[in-house]
């Protein structure tokens, strides 16, 4: 068998979350439907990560493997020529079979976009804004910098997904211009996310730059290990996967691996 790489965009408003869904519409159905009437059988698509419902991606990862004389099709043309509009296949790449692309990740960053312009929100941004209003940078960015380095991270990690060890590494929190005067960026970078970690922390600086909360007291949130005693999840609108980071060694442009 042969093994696909594939690097996916798409607008998360009207999908149920990256995960297959029995009744709901997801990013991964939609990609196995597909798969299964351009291969003629049930395909199996492994994600870097699942997205909630409402969160975009402009770098999701996913692998699939299909049978070897299949290999050479053209993915990227025929995938895009069956999927819905609200999700691209952006790059397919043959990689070597050891490649996974959950496991093989070695870092994940995502963004998130705030608007602060006060009473209105422009119609083209709404579905990718939390339209937070007014915030104090200064003590959003003092809060970030508590949130930094390596933590046990569960007092912003939801219910849902059991996990061995609630610890990550944080690398980066970042704040950026956005695409207008009206907006901010906000950049994670870390070795894992638990699951809606980058909301949470999102709705704690939120806080701290409404002055809800002081950027002091999010050491002792930390410490406390309890979702119930931080701020509210921030929306998933204003969230965007960027994508995974990976070894060199994982693609096929390395000659040493044993790709097809």
């Amino acid at each position: 068998m042969a093994r696909i790489k594939l690097t996916l965009a798409y607008d998360g408003t009207d999908f149920s979350g990256w995960q297959l869904q029995p009744r709901d519409r997801t990013v991964q159905g939609e990609v196995e439907s597909c798969l299964a009437r351009i291969l003629g059988a049930k395909t199996r698509v492994h994600g870097s990560g699942r997205t909630d419902a409402g969160v975009h991606a402009v770098g999701q990862v996913a692998h699939f493997d299909c049978p070897d004389e299949r290999a050479d099709l053209p993915w990227l043309r025929a995938l895009n020529a069956t999927l819905p509009p609200d999700v691209r296949v952006v790059d397919a790449t043959p990689v070597s079979g050891e490649f996974h692309a959950r496991y093989s990740a070695r870092s994940k960053t995502y963004e998130y976009v705030l608007w602060h312009e006060p009473g209105f929100c422009l119609p083209q941004r709404r579905r990718f804004v939390w339209a937070c209003g007014p915030v104090d940078f200064s003590a959003m960015e003092a809060a970030a910098g508590v949130l930094l380095g390596e933590h046990d991270f569960a007092t912003f990690q939801n219910v849902g997904t059991p996990v061995k060890s609630t610890v990550r590494t944080l690398t980066r929190l970042s704040r950026g211009p956005g695409a207008s005067p009206q907006e901010s960026v906000w950049r994670f970078e870390a070795d894992g996310f638990l699951k809606q970690m980058v909301r949470n922390v999102m709705g704690c600086l939120v806080a701290c730059g409404r002055g809800k909360l002081a950027p002091r007291d999010v050491r002792s949130l930390l410490s406390a290990g309890d979702r119930s005693a931080a701020p509210a999840t921030a929306p998933p609108q204003g969230l965007t996967l960027i994508g995974p980071e990976y070894g060199w060694s994982d693609s096929c442009d390395n000659q040493d691996n044993n790709c097809p």
